[in-house]
């Protein structure tokens, strides 16, 4: 079994900082948890918590991004990546699945 621990942060350690980079971009453009949940139609509850343990569900994720103008940061998470060589393309193609 793989272990998630040992390629540097830990996924709390990384939807933590999601969530602390999502507050301070809203605190920074002057939007309160309130306004924040009426213009993503979010739930304020659901909000709260995610700002406090970064839990929350991808399509909620998407609609603060689009509030803070942000759709590039969520869209380029899975980003395409380059071939360093012919043999790496190939090996990918042949594992295509």
């Amino acid at each position: 079994m793989i272990n998630l621990d040992d390629f540097g942060k830990t996924p709390k350690e990384i939807i933590a900082a999601i969530a602390s980079s999502e507050k301070e971009k809203r605190k920074r453009l002057g939007i309160t948890q309130k306004e924040m949940s009426i213009r993503s139609g979010i739930p304020l509850s659901t909000l709260r918590r995610f700002e406090q343990t970064g839990e929350i569900s991808l399509i909620s994720l998407a609609k603060i991004a689009i509030v803070l103008n942000d759709e590039d940061g969520i869209t380029s998470i899975f980003r395409k990546v380059g071939y360093a060589s012919m043999k790496e393309l190939l090996d990918a193609r042949h594992h295509k699945g």
